[in-house]
C-alpha cells in the first residue's frame, strides 16, 4: 500500500551527489551515483565551437535554457536552429595520472527561436552511464567534429590526453 496521492508505486530512486557516496556512512546512502568526474562538453556543430556548461550535468546548460523537449527532430529545424553534440567526458585518475576514462556523445537541437528542442532523454542518461562506466564511444559524429573534440582535449589537459592510451587510438585518425 502506498501513501502516495498519485498513485505511483514507490522504487529505489538514484540520487546525483558529489563526493564519495560512501564515505563514513555505513550503506546509509546506497546506491548514489557521483558525477564528480563527468563533465558535458558541447560542440557547435555548424560554427565547431567547444565548451563545457557544467549546467549540462542538469539539462540546465545556457544553450538548453528556454526551450521546450520534444521528441520529433522536425520541430528545431528552420531559421534559428542550432545543432550540437554533447559529449560525457569522464575523467580518472590512475596509477599513471590522470586519464580521460570515459566519452559517449548525444546529438541534440536546439532553436532558441521556435522555443524548442529536440533530443532524447533516455539517450543522454544512457551515455553518461556508458561513459562513467568508462566507454569510449563516438558512433555518429561527424569528422569535423571528432577533430575538434579531439583538440580540445589536447589543449584543455594535455597530461591527461597522454595518458589516455585508448582513447588515442580510437581518435587517431581524427
Amino acid at each position: 500500500m502506498s501513501n502516495d496521492s498519485n498513485g505511483k508505486k514507490p522504487g529505489f530512486q538514484f540520487n546525483i551527489i558529489k563526493d564519495d557516496p560512501l564515505t563514513g556512512h555505513k550503506g546509509q546512502n546506497f546506491g548514489m551515483i557521483s558525477v564528480e568526474n563527468v563533465a558535458p562538453v558541447y560542440i557547435d556543430i555548424d560554427t565547431q565551437e567547444v565548451f563545457i556548461d557544467v549546467g549540462g550535468l542538469h539539462g540546465r546548460a545556457e544553450v538548453e535554457r528556454r526551450v521546450k523537449w520534444v521528441t520529433d527532430p522536425e520541430a528545431p529545424k528552420g531559421e534559428g536552429e542550432r545543432r550540437f553534440w554533447l559529449v560525457w567526458v569522464t575523467v580518472e585518475r590512475t596509477k599513471d595520472g590522470p586519464v580521460y576514462e570515459g566519452l559517449t556523445v548525444c546529438y541534440e537541437s536546439i532553436n532558441k527561436e521556435k522555443k524548442r528542442g529536440y533530443k532524447l532523454m533516455h539517450e543522454h542518461v544512457n551515455q553518461m552511464d556508458r561513459s562513467m562506466k568508462g566507454k569510449i564511444i563516438l558512433d555518429g559524429m561527424d569528422k569535423e567534429s571528432r577533430s575538434s573534440l579531439k583538440k580540445f582535449l589536447q589543449n584543455h589537459n594535455e597530461e591527461m590526453w597522454n595518458n589516455s592510451k585508448e582513447l588515442q587510438e580510437v581518435m587517431k585518425d581524427d
